[in-house]
């Protein structure tokens, strides 16, 4: 990537939102040059992997070093669907299947997933890196940033500085879907937005308690960064908040 742009990033954001924490980078690839992740003996939640992303260490992924078919799915790694997964995500099946109980019942979860996007992964692999990591070989193509509510706040009121619509969306999903599948497909759209998540109550056990994810496709991103110099991020409003951080 130009680093010009991972460098004002890094300006900006130490500037504006002091000791805040970095946001990943993430993109496809070919290339296997990242170790490749190795699923968490303790829970196969793509999220959960990404806690040693966040504390440095990049990571690809792939077909097959993810444990959760969720995960693989929303991914781009599989369209497959395991059988009674109208029931798994609604009221399950009595001596059977133990449901999730997050749709009202299995005729519901089918309208979602007939409505739901298609997404097939671009490249062989998916690479997570915290931004400071990344160098000039990598290609971002979505910005992922864990964060507590008045970081939150920030980047929300930033994604709609420059917009006359809503600049972000929080579509019912897994949390995997709302860091991948979902800000991915924005980067397509003519007026990309961001996207708000990991409300998923599975993938929460793994993130902090105050902790929730905003994620930006890149070209929307860079726009974001040149308009943090003259955005509400210069007043004493956010000056207030940012001793908070």
């Amino acid at each position: 990537m130009d680093k010009a742009v991972r460098e004002k990033f890094l300006k900006h954001w130490k500037g504006y939102f002091d000791e805040a924490e970095l946001p990943l980078a993430a993109y496809y690839t070919d290339e296997d040059t990242v170790p490749e992740n190795k699923p968490s003996t303790t829970s196969r939640c793509l999220v959960a992997d990404l806690n040693k992303v966040r504390n440095g260490t990049p990571l690809r992924f792939g077909s097959n070093s993810i444990g959760c078919p969720g995960g693989q799915r929303y991914s781009g790694f599989s369209e497959t669907i395991g059988e009674g997964f109208e029931y798994f995500l609604s009221y399950g099946i009595p001596g059977e299947l133990e449901g999730e109980r997050y749709k009202k019942s299995p005729e519901l979860v089918r309208e979602v997933l007939r409505d739901s996007p298609r997404f097939v992964a671009p490249r062989k692999y998916l690479v997570f890196k915290r931004w400071d990591q990344l160098n000039e070989s990598d290609e971002p193509e979505v910005v992922i940033f864990f964060a507590e509510p008045d970081v939150i706040a920030g980047l929300f009121t930033l994604a709609n500085f420059d917009a006359s619509g809503e600049g972000v969306v929080a579509p019912f999903g897994s949390g995997c879907s709302s860091i991948i599948m979902h800000p991915y497909l924005e980067g397509e759209r003519d007026m990309p937005r961001c996207v708000f998540g990991l409300f998923d109550p599975s993938a929460r056990p793994y993130i902090g308690s105050g902790c929730l994810s905003f994620a930006v496709p890149m070209n929307r991103f860079i726009q974001m960064v040149e308009n943090m110099p003259e955005s509400f991020l210069i007043t004493s409003t956010w000056e207030t908040l940012k001793k908070r951080l």
